[in-house]
């Protein structure tokens, strides 16, 4: 019975023990414990800083084809080359209409060879010394105007872009305005015109021909102007002074 008292005591002391532990848990200090081991836990879980890699893309090839060498021949003849595939150092003291040489080189992406069928960079080309203006009306194209009268006195001109045609080389800028005179036809033949005016000008067939509808009209009716009018219109016909309404020229 003595010994029984004090192991009472002890039990009653881990009971205490323990109880206490448990509520201290249960009160929050074990949250504690587990913040603090979260970071381990995590660091565990985490594979590791990930390295990122950019890529950087390489810069495109460029693949457009500069606009000159549509007119270009490969493997033609340097010497041959239309102007706009070559360059050369002009020299505008030159005497004019005199012959002269220059030294040339073909533009980039431009192939050519020379007279042994060797690839070629750098040539001589010959040329007659003056402007592109100054060339004659063969060498170059011009915009024809179809607003002005042809027919008309005095003779009518027009301003007006040309443009050097492509193996024709001369100084200066190969588009320059020029100023030429009316000449376009509408489809209109003198001939026509001629005979209609012949056979059927009192009923005003040579004016209705023309797209002259009031003057073909005034015949009709007036029976050529009772003949005085229809030999009238023969002759200015066939003299070329009365021309198609539109303003343009025969055929």
């Amino acid at each position: 019975a003595a010994a029984a008292g004090p192991l009472r005591t002890v039990r009653r002391l881990c009971r205490m023990l323990l109880f206490l532990s448990q509520f201290y848990i249960l009160s929050g200090g074990g949250s504690l414990n587990l913040e603090h081991s979260q970071p381990l836990a995590q660091a565990i879980k985490d594979p590791g800083s990930t390295r990122t890699f950019t890529v950087v893309p390489r810069a495109a090839e460029s693949t457009e084809i500069p606009p000159y060498m549509m007119k270009c021949p490969s493997n033609g003849l340097c010497s041959r080359l239309p102007a706009d595939c070559i360059d050369c150092a002009t020299n505008y003291s030159c005497v004019y209409g005199k012959p002269v040489t220059f030294d040339c080189t073909v533009k980039p992406s431009v192939t050519c060879v020379d007279q042994d069928f060797k690839s070629q960079r750098n040539f001589m080309i010959n040329m007659t010394c003056r402007f592109c203006w100054q060339l004659p009306e063969t060498d170059y194209e011009c915009f024809n105007s179809t607003s002005c009268m042809a027919v008309a006195c005095p003779r009518q001109r027009y301003i007006t872009n040309c443009t050097v045609r492509d193996h024709i080389h001369c100084l200066g800028n190969r588009t320059f305005p020029k100023m030429l005179y009316c000449n376009w036809t509408g489809g209109y033949k003198w001939s026509t015109a001629l005979a209609l005016s012949i056979t059927l000008g009192g009923f005003g067939a040579d004016r209705f021909y023309l797209g002259q509808w009031r003057e073909g009209l005034g015949k009709l009716f007036s029976f050529g102007g009772l003949g005085i009018w229809t030999l009238i219109d023969v002759l200015l016909i066939g003299v070329g002074y009365v021309g198609p309404a539109d303003g343009s020229l025969y055929i």
